[in-house]
């Protein structure tokens, strides 16, 4: 099963350091490191973790100890592009970046392609 968070307004260069911390965890295990996590994005992770769950009950009546977290992907989502005013009239762009997030629950994690 899987859950989608979508335009989450935070930069998937961030996301990803906390996705890193759970991909390939059990379930249970994965929701204890998120809610002792102090990162800022670990509190939405735990709610999208939380849907997927949900989802994966309602479909297949699984519990969190036989799942893990098969897959998480942190794409980048659209750039909201804002500017500050420089020296002489000048102007920087700032971007404010957004991210895409897409947990995936399975029984065993998938078998890595060989090169």
């Amino acid at each position: 099963m899987k859950a989608t968070l979508s335009t989450y307004r935070q930069s998937p260069r961030k996301v990803r350091l906390i996705a890193g911390a759970i991909r390939g965890k059990n379930v249970a295990h994965a929701m204890k490191v998120l809610r002792f996590m102090t990162k800022r994005g670990a509190l939405p992770l735990l709610r999208l973790l939380e849907s997927a769950l949900a989802n994966a009950k309602n479909a297949t009546n699984q519990s969190a100890e036989d799942l893990r977290v098969a897959a998480i992907r942190v794409d980048m989502g659209k750039t909201l592009k804002r500017s500050r005013p420089r020296a002489r009239g000048h102007a920087s762009r700032i971007n404010k970046r957004t991210s895409h997030i897409t947990i995936e629950l399975g029984d065993e994690l998938p078998i890595p392609k060989k090169k």
